[in-house]
């Protein structure tokens, strides 16, 4: 589940003396471009990229090449931002910045035995389980939406899609869906630029959750299911178990990390391939074309653009010292979309067909010790939505406004995306 390097791989051995980073004579990348559109912030990204792999951000430094993303993510010093989010947002309220953190913010030997105890229950295998249901779910979906020939994806499609997956996942009964549906919304405000604002909201959000799975685990202790929750109280490496505080916290890092992110990055793969009939079309057609489909979705139009790391150390790379304490904010998708990503070197251009270049993955997932635990979760629920939708919504095409999430949002997708298509 994991990509592994060493320090080394990330460290220039140039003789000449590290320069530090804020020495560097950099350019400024616009605060201003998370607002506009993926075009225009795609282009403004590889014209900069053309010259520097590094620039300055707000708070810190933007990456923006494949390999010097890669071997950022792959070096351990570089530590996890997501434990630094409240404190970026101006949260002072101790609930938040004095809790044991889970394995999204984890690091050194309690994120390796965190990885370790749960990684099997988020295996490949595991997650093949649930495309039948997955099936279902998106199929009763369309279902309500099939005979108009109208829809807009966002709302009558994938917002809904995750939360019975994640229930289904979790042992939840079909009853609490709309429960999981509004604390994921309402928890996962902390990622968004107005957290310090909805505090109170994020913290009934957190208290009801917590509460429900502490329920959940005692009542799973004495009647164990086949479920996630089960698995992971029965997970066991050389004697080690969860504790009841660690269970309740890997269920809401399944939450925060399989919510927003699928419904968000099936929006934006229903978006592209609107732009595309002819490869939509084609899915139709080839339905085992899903899985290269899914890649190059999320290398051309990631839901996640990008992420965040500081060093926990003075770290040198190309000889270039960063100081303990300094940002830097890999650009996914700049990295998706390097010239050498493609064999063709038009990583511009979106072709479902394409065979993946060896070593140059997409990036949406991450890379390192903080690769997306949920990965082949991910991966198997847009597998089986896209092709379902394909054959179910023919000659899809935007019908009005497509309305954006604010650029002050983790998870980028849609609001709003009206759409037609031939009814059946």
């Amino acid at each position: 589940m994991t990509d592994s390097a060493t320090d080394e791989t990330s460290i220039d051995d140039s003789a000449s003396e590290p320069v530090s980073v804020h020495d560097l004579d950099l350019p400024q990348l616009d605060p201003e471009i998370r607002a506009l559109d993926r075009s225009e912030s795609t282009q403004i990204y590889r014209d900069l990229a053309k010259d520097h792999w590094i620039v300055r951000s707000v708070i810190g430094y933007s990456i923006l090449h494949y390999d010097d993303v890669t071997a950022i993510l792959r070096d351990k010093r570089w530590h996890n931002a997501v434990a630094k989010i409240p404190e970026m947002m101006g949260i002072t309220d101790p609930d938040f910045l004095d809790r044991p953190p889970s394995i999204l913010a984890a690091e050194g030997d309690l994120h390796t035995r965190l990885r370790r105890l749960v990684a099997k229950s988020f295996s490949p295998r595991n997650a093949d389980q649930l495309r039948p249901f997955m099936r279902e779910v998106v199929n009763e979906l369309v279902d309500n939406v099939a005979a108009s020939g109208h829809a807009d994806i966002a709302t009558d499609i994938c917002d809904p899609y995750p939360i019975p997956i994640i229930c289904e996942l979790l042992g939840a009964p079909r009853e609490d869906w709309e429960l999981f549906s509004r604390w994921a919304e309402d928890v996962l405000r902390i990622f968004n630029g107005t957290a310090a604002d909805e505090l109170d909201v994020i913290k009934q959000a957190q208290l009801e959750l917590n509460e429900y799975v502490v329920d959940m685990i005692a009542k799973r202790r004495d009647d164990p299911r086949d479920d996630l929750i089960t698995h992971l109280i029965a997970a066991e490496e050389e004697g080690d178990r969860l504790s009841t505080e660690e269970l309740v916290s890997m269920v809401n890092a399944v939450i925060v990390g399989g919510t927003d992110t699928t419904r968000n990055q099936l929006g934006c793969a229903v978006g592209l391939f609107a732009e595309h009939p002819d490869q939509w079309k084609l899915l139709a057609e080839q339905p085992d074309l899903a899985p290269r489909a899914v890649e190059e979705v999320m290398r051309v139009f990631g839901a996640v653009r990008g992420t965040g790391r500081f060093a926990s150390e003075d770290i040198v790379y190309r000889n270039i010292l960063f100081p303990a304490g300094t940002f830097v904010f890999p650009s996914l998708a700049s990295a998706n979309v390097d010239v050498d990503v493609v064999e063709d070197h038009e990583p511009l251009r979106f072709d479902i067909t394409r065979e993946p270049v060896k070593g140059r993955v997409q990036m949406t997932f991450g890379s390192g010790i903080h690769y997306c635990l949920g990965a082949s979760l991910a991966r198997a629920e847009l597998q089986e939505a896209l092709p379902i939708l394909a054959q179910r919504m023919p000659d899809l095409a935007v019908d009005g406004v497509v309305t954006w999430k604010p650029p002050t949002t983790a998870i980028f997708g849609p609001d709003s995306l009206p759409v037609t298509f031939t009814p059946q």
